[in-house]
């Protein structure tokens, strides 16, 4: 049975803050400046190319300091200035990049966790110190998976330690793909006995929500502590509201996924960059984190031996997955083949063409589909569809 490996990101927040990491954090961000400043002027993009070249200069100028922190600084210069230069060709980024963040990259080399212990002892100048960290049950799942790289991160509510963990597991061979078509307000499944499932998340009005709430803070309250308060407050309860949508939202696909062994989502990555729409539109799809939802459906598909396959979304919703003809628009939210009269809601027609092409990918002929049409074309029943509330307030 083949294996994949799953990556998970976990925070442990330190209960005491050292003196000397003031001055770490300000040699860090330091170091990393000047190596962006270095790639900028020398348009160097390459981090063996970077380190090899600022690294005995800045060896003999931080005599003290660890020296894998200068190997994650150049990584950290690195990505940094190539993230500068992607946005500057796209015109969203002009002037020089800085780093103001006061964030550490770690390596293995630099810090050691131990979860039964509750310690983390950290490289420093002055040698290694430990650190308490507040334990949470979600820490436990983690005590039999590998330990990456980390963030050291200094906020407005402490000092946190963002851990990398990577677990192997076994991906069994699927049976059947369940299509999913995720969307603002439901996410639709396809599934390959011919049923169709809607669940209706409210995603789009909780978000609506939110933002109408922040901007009425920011036109009553023009600046000052209160106002900083407020949007931090509302902006972590609708995190945290989405968050567990989110959650509930992975566990019931997967859960109807798992005796079929495959999840098939299109591939959204340029989804942003590739549709233009009106100003209000750019900005619903600005605030849904798509990929947020479906990276948790695959870990979680992937711990429970799931599969997960991510497919080219053109013409998902534009084509007749029962002949291949094009589709119409035929009312609200139904799309009718001219072909061959085939209509079906645009977000059934989506999750189905996602499931045929997940199966053409894995080399399955796939033949023209001949369900048993009914004059309305095809709905979901309610027996089918699932609620998620997630209220507000």
């Amino acid at each position: 049975m083949p294996s994949e490996t799953i990556k998970l990101t976990a925070k442990f927040k330190l209960k005491e803050t050292p003196g000397g990491l003031d001055e770490l954090f300000r040699t860090y961000r330091e170091i990393v400046n000047f190596l962006i400043a270095y790639a900028f002027e020398n348009k160097v993009t390459s981090f063996y190319r970077l380190k090899k070249e600022t690294y005995k200069s800045l060896r003999k100028e931080y005599l003290e300091l660890p020296s894998h922190y200068l190997y994650t600084a150049c990584q950290m210069a690195t990505a940094i200035f190539k993230s500068f230069r992607k946005r500057r060709k796209k015109g969203k980024a002009k002037g020089k990049p800085v780093f103001k963040k006061e964030v550490i990259m770690l390596d293995d080399h630099l810090f050691k966790l131990d979860l039964e212990a509750r310690i983390i002892k950290l490289s420093t100048p002055k040698g290694r110190i430990q650190l308490e960290f507040y334990p949470t049950k979600y820490h436990e799942r983690f005590k039999d998976w590998k330990v990456g790289q980390a963030w050291l991160v200094r906020t407005p509510k402490g000092v946190f330690l963002n851990v990398v963990f990577s677990k192997e597991v076994e991906v069994r061979e699927p049976k059947a793909f369940v299509g999913v078509d995720l969307n603002e307000n439901n996410v639709t499944l396809s599934l390959p006995n011919g049923e169709f499932v809607q669940i209706i998340t409210h995603e789009r009005e909780i978000r609506t929500g939110y933002y109408v709430k922040r901007r009425k803070i920011q036109r009553k309250l023009r600046s000052g502590k209160r106002r900083k308060e407020l949007l931090e407050k509302y902006g972590q309860r609708e995190r945290n509201r989405l968050n567990d949508l989110y959650h509930k939202l992975a566990n019931k696909i997967v859960e109807l996924a798992e005796k079929y062994g495959g999840i098939a989502l299109e591939d959204l990555t340029e989804i942003r960059d590739s549709i233009r729409y009106s100003a209000e539109m750019n900005g619903r799809l600005h605030r849904w984190s798509f990929r947020k939802l479906q990276s948790i459906i695959e870990y979680k598909a992937k711990l429970k031996g799931v599969r997960v396959v991510f497919v080219n979304p053109a013409y998902t919703s534009s084509l007749c997955p029962v002949c291949g003809g094009k589709l119409s628009p035929n009312g609200h939210r139904v799309l009718k083949c001219s072909k061959c009269g085939f209509e079906a809601d645009r977000d059934v027609v989506g999750s189905w063409n996602i499931r045929l092409k997940a199966l053409k990918m894995w080399g399955v002929s796939v033949p023209p589909e001949s369900q048993p049409m009914k004059k309305g074309g095809w709905k979901v029943s309610r027996n089918e569809a699932y609620k998620l509330y997630a209220s507000y307030d």
